[in-house]
């Protein structure tokens, strides 16, 4: 397997639920709701995540149909996600904890049929890196990193 690009994020936390992230040159703010304890400074994580699962569809779109010469004049991407949220709050659920499934919604403005236009997705949704590691299994380690004042062993 070759890796030839590693993205990082680093997520900071202070004493409430609000977390920064620096994203190149955009600060980004992930809270909780209000009624959650939060300040409602941003959207969630699930947010995020399913606005990342769009984002990534409606920018593959846009490359594919640069490539295919498709005037392709604007694209809406909606995304809906089910879930029990039992196993997040620590209460028993048979349940994944995570979302159980993902459905994507394409509005494609471009003169295309119904037919060209489901190609068209299906094409971007199998380039989709996001996509890809929804459908795919991802190996995902979690490790706690030594803090500097702590004395080795």
């Amino acid at each position: 397997m070759a890796i030839s690009k590693v993205v990082s994020v680093t997520s900071q936390m202070g004493g409430d639920f609000r977390i920064e992230s620096q994203l190149g040159n955009h600060t980004v703010i992930i809270d909780q709701p209000k009624s959650a304890g939060g300040q409602d400074a941003g959207p969630t994580p699930l947010d995020y995540f399913l606005f990342s699962l769009g984002g990534c569809v409606a920018t593959v779109g846009r490359i594919v149909a640069k490539q295919e010469k498709i005037d392709l004049r604007g694209m809406k991407v909606i995304i809906e996600a089910g879930m029990n949220p039992d196993g997040l709050m620590g209460k028993f659920s048979e349940d994944p904890i995570g979302f159980q499934g993902f459905d994507i919604k394409a509005e494609i403005d471009a003169d295309m049929t119904d037919e060209e236009k489901q190609i068209f997705l299906d094409l971007v949704c199998a380039r989709c890196p996001v996509h890809d590691n929804i459908i795919r299994l991802s190996v995902v380690s979690h490790t706690v990193k030594a803090s500097a004042d702590t004395e080795p062993a």
